[in-house]
């Protein structure tokens, strides 16, 4: 039996992903920026896919913090982004 990923099932695990990747508090936040990392997952659906993880600065705005998140089905098939900004706490 093959498995199919809707584009929704990846958006909604890239989102899933943005809401984790962001919960971290600003402190940590610089620390780590830039970086990224590439795992492994499972869909709902039982497919393999791959989550990509990046946190970069921001030019605009300035010192913010872009927080990326691409979720895609192994060879690139299909894919999703989520992405959200940052800004440091007044």
């Amino acid at each position: 039996m093959t498995a199919f990923v809707a584009d929704d099932e990846l958006s909604t695990m890239a989102i899933e992903e943005l809401d984790s990747a962001c919960a971290l508090k600003w402190p940590e936040l610089k620390r780590i920026t830039p970086w990224g990392d590439t795992f492994t997952g499972f869909a709902p659906s039982g497919r393999e896919v791959e989550i990509e993880r990046r946190y970069l600065w921001s030019h605009e705005p300035k010192g913010a913090i872009a927080v990326e998140i691409e979720v895609r089905i192994a060879g690139g098939q299909q894919a999703a982004e989520a992405r959200a900004l940052i800004t440091a706490p007044d």
